[in-house]
């Protein structure tokens, strides 16, 4: 497990033939075909091994039943575990394309449409497939070999590989797809073209083809070289390597919320004056900075610091950076009041804030001293996917879109505890009249936003109804209630 407790993010792609389709299971009869034209819910599979070192792989739908063939070429996809039918291997070509042998069999998957068989003894362009990962592009890049974390390092104009725990907004990468190659975004808008510099345009040297090797990526640029980290700092470049060996793997994790807190002495909370949490800090560092990591079951979160200690509740209702570990202790229930917030510990109290600036856990209520302005800063560019697709601009109005496969990237702008969105053509978010979300607006609107759920979060808008995607995949501003249509990925 890597410094910042972070897990790798489990591959999910789609697999794209030679004639643009990708590969779905039905959700009747456990049927597959190659039909469908773009990304989404019944076109992702999870890739699993038996263990890492092991080449076989098996590919599993969104129903959890996994892919298999059998000694005729018959592909079915209904085997609930991984039998040995299921198994295949990954033959990698040069142009990052995949062919899919049976491991039991040795013959080749492919086809088109309905007509999908695994009987090819030889590999043609039928039989070969593109990978479009259906993670979420933004994430945190781990170097397997340093143990160290990719951040873009404005001042060298280099993305460097030589951070102990993904700190801050410059750890955010967004892995954008364009035809079928990636290119690696930092949280400033740039590219990161195979020479190591960063760029302002995408091109023939930003694209890499992503390869797995024992479950890791590899990035292989237009050239045939590799990423990898260089030099002291790490600096991320090709290097000379056309084989990619532990050097050139990376993990891509899941980026958690990092947050500052703001009292209403109207200071930041902070550990600069040592384990005791004061606000009492008016600029924003590392030392104001936490890191919400929001436990999946009883949806209570930690605040975790830049040097990998926990919030604790301690004797008396203190407040402490001391905890290594999670405890009940280190869990705070979270109350969204508007665009405020207030924190329960775990002696059933409300963390308020005394005259010095200390935090302790001793009200039974929530008045002024209980509420926090929370401000989420690694996120300035915001990537929303909801149960049905990603978020986009409408292509014929001014609405949007919430179920596409291909995504928007919209700029998130923190006012004073609420938020403004501001889309591509530097217009922003609003509700109209009729609880549709626009896009075109000239003046900024407030939203608020709740982070509820591990990984996911809920956008208020003004009239304080929730944004939810609809059966027709609009982006409507009228949820009254917290279910899975208002929750987005981020």
């Amino acid at each position: 497990m890597p410094a910042n407790g972070n897990r790798p993010l489990k591959l999910q792609f789609g697999l794209i033939n030679h004639e643009g389709r990708y590969l779905t299971a039905e959700n009747f009869g456990f049927k597959v075909n190659a039909s469908a034209p773009s990304l989404k819910k019944k076109q992702i599979w999870t890739l699993e091994q038996d263990s890492q070192d092991s080449q076989v792989v098996y590919l599993r739908s969104h129903l959890g039943r996994y892919l298999a063939s059998d000694k005729d070429g018959k592909v079915t996809c209904e085997a609930d575990g991984h039998n040995s039918d299921c198994g295949f291997l990954i033959v990698a070509q040069s142009d990052g394309r995949w062919a899919l042998q049976s491991e039991q069999h040795l013959r080749f998957f492919g086809g088109s449409r309905d007509f999908l068989s695994c009987f090819a003894q030889f590999i043609t362009d039928a039989e070969l497939w593109a990978v479009h990962l259906a993670l979420h592009p933004q994430a945190n890049l781990l170097s397997v070999a340093r143990k160290r974390y990719a951040h873009l390092s404005a001042e060298d104009g280099e993305i460097a590989v030589d951070m102990n725990i993904p700190w801050g907004v410059d750890s955010l990468l967004t892995l954008v797809y364009l035809d079928g190659k990636y290119c690696l975004k930092t949280c400033d808008g740039r590219f990161l073209s195979n020479d190591g510099k960063l760029v302002t345009q995408s091109g023939r040297t930003t694209a890499y083809t992503l390869e797995l090797k024992c479950g890791k990526l590899a990035f292989k640029d237009c050239e045939g070289k590799y990423l990898s980290p260089m030099g002291p700092t790490g600096t991320l470049r090709s290097g000379r390597c056309s084989k990619p060996g532990k050097d050139e793997l990376f993990d891509l994790e899941e980026s958690h919320p990092q947050v500052v807190l703001m009292a209403a002495n109207r200071r930041y909370v902070s550990i600069r004056q040592g384990v005791s949490l004061s606000a009492n800090q008016e600029d924003e560092t590392d030392m104001e900075t936490f890191q919400m990591e929001i436990d999946k079951e009883t949806r209570k979160c930690t605040f975790r610091t830049s040097q990998g200690n926990y919030w604790a509740l301690v004797a008396h209702g203190g407040i402490q950076s001391t905890a290594i570990e999670v405890s009940a202790n280190t869990l705070f229930a979270m109350e969204w009041l508007g665009q405020k917030v207030a924190l329960k510990a775990n002696n059933g109290k409300y963390i308020c804030i005394k005259k010095n600036g200390q935090l302790l856990a001793v009200s039974d209520s929530i008045g002024e001293d209980e509420q926090l302005s929370l401000k989420l800063i690694n996120r300035p560019m915001l990537i929303l996917r909801g149960e049905n697709g990603f978020i986009c601009h409408h292509k014929n109005s001014n609405t949007l879109d919430a179920s596409r496969s291909v995504y928007d990237i919209f700029t998130l702008q923190y006012s004073n505890g609420a938020y403004h969105i501001k889309g591509v053509t530097g217009q922003f978010w609003y509700v109209n009249s009729a609880g549709l979300v626009c896009s075109d607006g000239e003046v900024p609107e407030e939203f608020s936003l709740e982070l509820h759920v591990h990984s996911r979060l809920a956008i208020r808008g003004k009239n304080g109804k929730y944004l939810r995607g609809d059966q027709g995949g609009t982006l409507k501003g009228d949820g009254v209630s917290l279910n899975s249509a208002a929750l987005w990925e981020y």
